[in-house]
This record gives C-alpha cells, structure tokens and sequence, in this order.
C-alpha cells in the first residue's frame, strides 16, 4: 500500500507537470485511452463480455460519467492547487461516500460517524480557509479551484457507491472498462477542441501517467489483499505525505500550520470514519 501510494502520487506529480503545458481535459483523453486498452485486454483474457449484464449497463454507465467527472475535477485540481492540498481533499471523499451510502445504499450514520463527518469539513475549511468566513487570512486557496478538488471528491464518493452496488452482480472488470469508455467519450469532444499535439518530453509524462497509475493500482491490489481493509487504506493516507514532499521538492510548495491542522484532522477524521464502519460489519 506504501508502494501504491508512492506511485499515485507519481502520478499526480506528473498530472501537475504536464498540465503546465496541456490542458487537463486532454490528459484526461489520453488516460482513458491507455485505461480502454489495458481494460479491453484484461476483459478479453477473463473471457467475459465487456457489456456487462443488461440489467446493470444503465447504473455501469453511471458509475462511468461519475468515475469521469472525478477523474477530470481532480486532474484541474492538480493542476491549480498545491499537489498536497489537492490530494488531502481528495481524500475527503470517504466521507461523502458514507452520507451517500446512507442515502441510496440505507447504510446507517452512527453519533461517532458523525463526529468524523463533522471533522473532515472543518479540516477541509482550515485548508481553503474562504474568504467568507478569514476576511482577515493569508494565503487562502484558490475558491474555484478548491470547490473543483471537493466536486471531485463528491463524484469519487458517488462513484464508489455505484461499484458497491454493481459489485454485488457485475464482474469488477466490466465496471473498470465501462469507466474507461466513458472517460474517452466523455473527454473526446472538449479535448479535440483545444488539442493541442504533446511535445517529446509531455508524451514521456503522459505516457508516464498511464504506466505509474497502472503500477499504482496493482499494488493497492495486492495490498488489500494481503491485509484487512482498514489498515491497508490507512497505509495508503502516506500519499498525503509523498505529495507534500514532492510538491515541496519540485514546486517548492510548502505547507503552512492551518493547512497541516486541516489534513491531520482530515486523515484521523476519515480513518476513525473507517473504523467505525468497519466495527459495524463485524459479526
């Protein structure tokens, strides 16, 4: 999980270097292609259709438009926000995923949930730290840019809610392909708009997203199988710090105390989320 993280932050460090010159929808385009192809291939070596089932392609293309819309808000975000403070409110979206379950998949909030729910969104304000509410602060984040990062995190939360349930009657590689298709349709009509063609050294970077994602996933795989949910997930909140370093290191972004408030209370915020809703399930 270690690994994995260091490559998802890879990744977004090549998603920020690239986005200097490209525009983010383009990357998009290109990552839903090198996504279809490996899909395409892992689908036709399980031998099962790539449609999925009729009855799930409606909620399969569901979980696609919602799968491209967070991958396409969090790729602006990269882009515009410090790579530390974008991936911290990605992060966020464990609790969105629990309001949303309780909403459509009737999983219940508990008092403790809650409280966890409430600490994220106080960790996400002392990160953004609005105008509205510190007329007075300092070096406030971008307020479009961070209310991109939080759509984002909301259309991964709806996202996962939607690959719980299709999870339950769809095989996980038909889900993976459907949301590669859409990313690549969906992202084909703005993209050919403004494409512009990649210099040698942007194909080495977006060559080098598809790759450090692909590597990336298939370590987080291999981590939640080798150990319970919970603590691999927990691992994989060293992203945050790979992030900061990274971002520190070749952007000399560095961050200041209430933007470490905001992720510290973030990750214990969600990590206690985790646990709680874990200690639900348990027999």
């Amino acid at each position: 999980m270690a690994a994995a993280a260091f490559f998802f932050s890879l990744m977004s460090l090549l998603v920020k270097t690239v986005g200097r010159g490209l525009p983010s929808q383009e990357m998009v385009l290109w990552r839903g292609i090198v996504t279809i192809i490996l899909s395409y291939a892992a689908v036709r070596r399980a031998r099962v259709s790539p449609w999925g089932k009729p009855a799930n392609r409606r909620l399969l293309i569901l979980r696609g438009l919602f799968g491209f819309g967070a991958l396409s808000c969090f790729f602006y975000a990269v882009v515009h926000l410090p790579l530390a403070d974008a991936t911290v409110i990605q992060y966020t979206n464990p609790v969105f995923t629990a309001l949303l379950a309780a909403v459509f998949l009737a999983e219940p909030i508990g008092g403790r949930e809650s409280v966890a729910v409430v600490a994220s969104l106080i960790g996400l304000l002392a990160i953004a730290r609005p105008s509205f509410l510190f007329p007075s602060a300092a070096g406030g984040l971008d307020p479009l840019a961070v209310g991109v990062a939080l759509t984002g995190a909301i259309l991964s939360a709806a996202a996962y809610v939607t690959v719980r349930k299709l999870g339950r009657t769809e095989h996980p590689l038909v889900i993976v392909h459907y949301f590669a298709m859409i990313v690549v349709l969906g992202s084909l009509p703005v993209a050919a708009t403004i494409l512009k063609w990649p210099t040698p050294v942007e194909w080495i970077g977006l060559i080098g997203i598809g790759v450090t994602t692909h590597i990336a996933q298939v370590y987080m795989t291999r981590g939640l199988a080798l150990e319970p949910a919970g603590r691999a997930m927990a691992v994989g909140y060293i992203q945050i710090v790979f992030a900061a370093v990274l971002g520190a290191l070749v952007f000399a972004e560095f961050p200041d105390v209430p933007g470490v408030f905001g992720a510290t209370l973030i990750v214990l915020s969600t990590l206690w989320l985790g646990r709680a809703r874990v200690e639900k399930v348990k027999p």
